[in-house]
């Protein structure tokens, strides 16, 4: 489970195997930062390992700095004022999780390495190694690597294994309409994403429903155009569906040789009415994942994380209890991984 209350998982005695913490934004321009929260010094990432461990859990973190510009500004990559307290920031998680002393996942910055392709599609482009961001100019422990976004991410690989040798680190492929699969595995293997652990597949960062609902309020932003329904067919009949998705799934699995964490799956209520309201949009990807588990497994996976994409999604707590009934027969008869 990820942005779950830790009591909320406690109240409804779930038994859960992964609990996602993410870690957002750099100290620049005053942002408030992951590293100040609490008593600052990085201690919440200490808490939430101590949170993890208090439901059995393994603590993953996601790592989510690129965004603090804003949602699709790579501006950062480089400048040094922003790169160099980004490293700090990475150089301390890792040293707080190696303290934690044991095993920890760690998802590295989502969406930031589809924006990174898209910005070198535009030049004609999608060699990470041509992209400019400051690694070896301001962070001394890769010193080694090169100044772009491919030494950037081959930087959090070295930086993971060299610092925190329990965490086991992924990279999220974006999947997005108009990124050709076989590039953005190429691309992945220039940033050093098959030199990882896992990798992290998303499906929607929201409810379809919400954006079949058209819901703006409070920032939920669910008003992104698709040309495809953003609910997928169950029956797996009419484009699209769960197999195609799984297909796509595969070849990263494939393509990156590593084991497929799924990410931050919406937590809706299946109806046959389009929409929703706050907290109760419809949507039916936590349902087929738990009762249909053995389809990931195929897919290569070995872990699926279930949380809202934004605190205006159904949640654990206005689900109906789906999630935690669905969760308990799952956990009666779970899938069998090779």
């Amino acid at each position: 489970m990820g942005d779950t209350a830790l009591s909320d998982i406690q109240a409804q005695n779930l038994q859960i195997d992964i609990k996602d913490h993410y870690l957002t934004n750099v100290n620049v321009d005053g942002q408030y930062s992951w590293d100040r929260w609490g008593a600052g010094g990085g201690v919440y990432v200490t808490e939430a390992a101590r949170d993890s461990d208090a439901v059995g859990a393994i603590p993953m973190y996601t790592l989510y700095q690129m965004a603090t510009w804003g949602d699709g500004n790579i501006f950062g990559l480089g400048h040094a004022r922003f790169m160099t307290p980004y490293w700090d920031n990475v150089r301390l998680m890792f040293q707080k999780i190696k303290a934690y002393g044991k095993p920890v996942l760690v998802n590295f910055e989502p969406d930031l390495w589809g924006y990174a392709q898209q910005d070198r599609l535009i030049s004609g482009s999608t060699d990470a190694t041509r992209q400019p961001a400051l690694v070896k100019s301001v962070n001394p422990d890769c010193a080694h690597l090169t100044d772009t976004v491919a030494g950037m991410g081959q930087c959090l690989v070295h930086m993971a294994r060299t610092q925190a040798p329990n965490a086991y680190v992924g990279f999220p492929p974006a999947g997005w309409p108009g990124l050709d699969t076989d590039k953005e595995i190429a691309f992945l293997k220039q940033v050093g994403a098959d030199k990882a652990d896992f990798v992290v597949i998303q499906t929607l960062d929201r409810d379809a429903g919400c954006f079949e609902a058209n819901f703006t309020a409070e920032d939920a932003l669910c008003n992104r155009a698709s040309s495809t329904p953003y609910l997928w067919d169950a029956s797996n009949r009419t484009s699209p569906t769960f197999t195609e998705h799984f297909a796509t799934a595969r070849r990263f699995h494939e393509g990156l040789g590593l084991p497929l964490v799924w990410w931050q799956t919406p937590q809706g209520v299946p109806s046959d009415t389009p929409g929703g309201v706050k907290g109760a949009f419809r949507d039916n990807r936590t349902q087929y994942f738990l009762t249909r588990a053995n389809e990931l497994v195929a897919a290569g996976g070995m872990a699926a994380v279930f949380s809202p994409g934004h605190f205006t999604q159904t949640n654990i707590t206005t689900d109906g209890g789906q999630f935690q009934r669905l969760s308990r027969q799952y956990l009666a008869a779970p899938a069998v991984l090779p």
